[in-house]
């Protein structure tokens, strides 16, 4: 075979990537079976075929270090992973190097090396391979404060959802660690009003007009009916302008205003969302592999 063919037939066995592929021929001499061994040894082939697996399940973790901080999402297939040790294990590793590399985007981040010496993509791989099941990091914020701010940080005790913020002034941990357990349980979409997502917008404002219109409002009336609707949607969703669970009496930014602070930032992760989860039968799986 010619080195093409051979690429083309190792990848269809393993269904490696072409480099890694590539690798293991120049390794093994163009020998086609010892390639793809070495491929199984490395651990490659087995976490290849897991890519097209869909990973939504997983943790979402915060790390501080001085005046920076970096909310991230690692996903599994399944809950009972999320909890495994080595998984644990590697997002805290990988918290540690973002917050000393500062990569500046998701690729960046992936070919940051951790302490054993692989890289962040790489260990993935091989804890892929290692526990059977995929396993990605993705997606991470990394945040940045003033000497004179304060972070506030919150992980939900089983570590589905994480919220991080940035509060002006020193002020006491406790009131951005209030507003981030509010954050966590009321979901808003946005920090404030001038964060607001035009396309969230203009199809809200859609939406409304359209059930005014339903209603039979007179249309001389619809407009001013329409921006009332708007103007309370929009106080529903932002952070800032929602009543504080722990004292309803009282609005978020008057609660930030009391404590002689406001919000500068607001970031809330929650394991999964926008991923189309699909029902796995692991049972089967294993047993189409014992075949």
């Amino acid at each position: 075979m010619t080195k093409p063919e051979l690429i083309k037939k190792l990848r269809e066995m393993t269904q490696a990537g072409i480099m890694d592929v590539k690798k293991a021929l120049d390794e093994n001499n163009d020998d086609l079976e010892k390639a793809a061994e070495w491929l199984r040894e490395k651990g490659i082939a087995k976490a290849a075929k897991k890519a097209s697996a869909i990973a939504a399940e997983g943790i979402t973790s915060i790390g501080v270090e001085g005046n920076k901080a970096v909310i991230l999402e690692i996903n599994s297939q399944t809950d009972f992973v999320a909890k495994n040790e080595m998984f644990l294990e590697l997002a805290s590793a990988i918290k540690a190097a973002i917050l000393t590399a500062a990569p500046a985007d998701l690729n960046a981040c992936l070919q940051v090396k951790l302490p054993t010496g692989n890289t962040v993509e790489q260990a993935c791989t091989e804890l892929t391979s290692k526990i059977g099941e995929k396993i990605v990091l993705r997606r991470f914020q990394l945040v940045t404060k003033d000497e004179n701010d304060t972070f506030g940080a919150y992980e939900h005790f089983n570590k589905k959802i994480a919220v991080l913020l940035v509060l002006a002034n020193k002020v006491d941990p406790t009131i951005g660690k209030n507003v981030a357990m509010h954050a966590a349980a009321m979901a808003p979409k946005f920090m404030d009003r001038n964060s607001v997502d035009q396309v969230w917008l203009e199809n809200e404002s859609k939406i409304l007009k359209e059930q005014t219109i339903a209603e039979g409002k007179p249309a001389d009336k619809a407009e001013m009916i329409v921006k009332g609707r708007i103007n309370k949607s929009i106080a529903e969703v932002c952070l800032t302008e929602q009543n504080f669970v722990i004292d309803p009496s009282k609005k978020i930014n008057e609660y930030l205003k009391q404590n002689n602070t406001s919000l500068k930032a607001y970031y809330r992760y929650e394991v999964g969302e926008g991923i189309e989860k699909k029902v796995e039968d692991f049972a089967a799986e294993v047993a189409s592999q014992m075949k």
